[in-house]
């Protein structure tokens, strides 16, 4: 029997795809493991990271008092009272298969997948969503996310409606 591939060797090997984007055969050089091997190590080792990371580095907030948290940090840092995050998106190119023809075929002129993320004011990710194609405008990527549906069914818990700083009038929030 053949030696296992150790854990060292498929981190290193995701890392190096990750940071390059070196296709699988070029890979399979460097690294000495067949492309069949990379293109089930690579999957399973990012679902690896994110399900033991995600928790610790992109949480979303749970309650009221960590919104109003990033709605104070972003008071302070930016003098932009109760937001709480900011969100867009960022096109990922890719090399588009022949027959999805112009799906993936973005306004920039070239074929891409949509990052959508939301940050806190110290650019710490608390919301990522990715794989919309790239011919969707943000709008449509945000109407079809998680985020908007748990926006929509109050999962947040945001906090209570307050005053405007230095004023009397009550913020609401628009409608969705």
């Amino acid at each position: 029997m053949r030696e296992a591939i150790s854990s060292t060797a498929r981190l290193l090997l995701t890392l190096r795809f990750l940071a390059t984007g070196e296709r699988y055969s070029q890979l399979s050089y460097g690294f000495r493991i067949s492309v069949s091997a990379i293109s089930k190590i690579i999957p399973e080792t990012i679902d690896a990271i994110y399900s033991v990371l995600s928790d610790e580095f992109l949480k979303v907030p749970s309650n009221a008092d960590e919104w109003k948290k990033i709605a104070e940090d972003f008071e302070k840092k930016w003098n932009f009272p109760f937001c709480m995050g900011a969100i867009d998106g960022k096109h990922i190119a890719i090399k588009s298969k022949p027959e999805y023809g112009s799906f993936y075929y973005n306004y920039k002129g070239f074929h891409s997948v949509i990052l959508m993320a939301v940050v806190d004011a110290n650019y710490n990710f608390i919301y990522v969503n990715v794989g919309s194609n790239g011919r969707a405008n943000d709008a449509a990527v945000f109407n079809e996310s998680l985020l908007d549906e748990a926006i929509k069914k109050n999962l947040f818990d945001f906090p209570p409606d307050e005053n405007l700083p230095n004023t009397d009038t009550k913020y609401i929030p628009a409608t969705m």
